[in-house]
């Protein structure tokens, strides 16, 4: 049975998650609409500024996971990036030009940068390795249903208040988030085990090379290489899909961009549900194969139809690509690190890489849609989501071990053995 500290801290995890999840996640496509719909940005400058922003988030991203690994204040590194996204967004109303809308967005995606490592780091040091699967499928799914509740909340307001008020609903999701990782308890938090060690181990307190880890590493760079071209293909649909709604109806742009996400995260959670429950079963590689699959699938079908319940319907498909991806990249980093101390680092290096392609993305669909219009644009990605389930497939191996697993876990997969020595769904690759 739990105790009452394991009890508040999973209940502590669950509102980090929740409250984080659209600040995690950025303006992204509500800025799209606001700067397109209020302000009458271009496509392209608007891909700019978004680029630009990302751009200042993936070099913070490998510095971020070794400042992680590093402190024993992770707690207080997340309070304060959650404080400066929430003046970025308090602030961004009153501005209008070019620079100052960069800076504010930049500023505030580097404070992002801490968020996905310093809640792998302390979701691990709280529940060690061997239950890390389900605590990050858990973690996932308060995400998801955060992003949702945010997304539907944003919608109503805008459609009362206007875009605007997607930024004071942020504000407020980043001081709740704030209150969340207040209650954890610092002193459940192992640091050692947290940046990837053993439990119960010696260990070698040098200090890790994240880049340097990754470069040496082959399947980790080939799977940040996969990532890079995910997020490549994946980060400038939807922003692409708003604008598209937006030329349909401004008024209805905010509203249906929400009933996008909406849709996209209400399957998410069940999906980041099933990786918290099967990854250790199933294995990660098939889990991840399924989420890259559809990514392609998707480009292909939103050139069908402008018809915004179209449009909307196609982005329930995002829910499997994305929830599936979310809750596995930490838990494939995790199988590939483990014992090192590098996996907050490493994790941090692999956000570098699919950074630069997210950041890349908005850009490279903003200028296909100055040349040749949003349906090239659409394919053009779809293409390139291709390619990273291919490579995915030929190149990747499987990173679950018998070691990744439970306890408990394996007693019951050798008590379902057809005689032969097997588990009767097959061994663990």
């Amino acid at each position: 049975m739990n105790s009452p500290s394991d009890v508040r801290n999973n209940r502590s995890l669950d509102g980090l998650n929740f409250f984080l999840a659209d600040v995690r996640d950025g303006l992204g496509p509500y800025l799209a609409i606001y700067l397109l719909a209020v302000h009458k940005w271009d496509p392209a400058s608007i891909g700019l500024v978004m680029t630009l922003a990302g751009i200042a988030a993936l070099v913070t991203q490998t510095p971020a996971g070794a400042l992680i690994d590093r402190t024993r204040s992770k707690r207080l590194v997340v309070i304060v990036a959650a404080l400066l996204v929430t003046a970025g967004c308090l602030v961004l109303p009153f501005i209008h030009s070019f620079t100052w809308v960069l800076v504010t967005q930049a500023l505030s995606a580097i404070a992002g940068s801490v968020f996905a490592p310093a809640i792998a780091a302390i979701s691990l040091g709280i529940t060690g390795p061997k239950a890390f699967t389900r605590r990050t499928g858990r973690n996932e799914t308060w995400n998801h249903a955060g992003n949702a509740c945010a997304a539907l909340l944003a919608g109503g307001f805008s459609w009362l208040f206007g875009p605007i008020a997607v930024f004071y609903l942020m504000a407020f999701m980043a001081l709740a988030s704030i209150a969340a990782v207040a209650l954890v308890d610092a002193g459940a938090i192992d640091h050692d085990v947290a940046r990837g060690f053993n439990p119960d181990h010696e260990q070698s307190h040098e200090q890790p090379s994240g880049l340097a880890l990754l470069l040496s590493h082959r399947p980790l760079l080939t799977f940040a290489i996969c990532c890079g071209l995910f997020h490549l293909a994946n980060a400038a649909m939807l922003p692409l899909v708003s604008q598209k709604l937006s030329q349909i109806d401004v008024h209805l742009a905010t509203p249906l961009t929400s009933a996008c996400i909406v849709a996209a995260q209400l399957v998410m959670v069940p999906v980041a549900w099933l990786v918290g429950a099967k990854a250790d079963d199933w294995g990660r590689k098939p889990l991840l194969l399924a989420g890259f699959i559809i990514l392609p699938l998707r480009g292909v079908l939103y050139v069908l139809s402008d018809n915004p319940y179209w449009l909307v319907g196609v982005q329930l498909l995002d829910g499997i690509g994305a929830g599936a991806f979310g809750a596995l990249l930490p838990l494939v980093v995790k199988d590939l690190t483990q014992g090192t101390g590098r996996f907050n680092v490493s994790l941090g290096a692999i956000s570098t890489v699919f950074g630069l392609g997210a950041a890349l993305s908005n850009g490279l669909a903003g200028w296909v849609v100055e040349a040749a219009g949003y349906s090239a644009a659409f394919l053009t990605l779809a293409a390139i989501a291709a390619a990273a389930f291919l490579l995915l497939w030929l190149a990747v191996p499987e990173t679950l071990s018998a070691d990744n697993v439970p306890e408990q876990q394996r007693r019951e997969q050798a008590d379902d053995t057809d005689g032969q020595g097997q588990p009767e769904h097959g061994p663990i690759p």
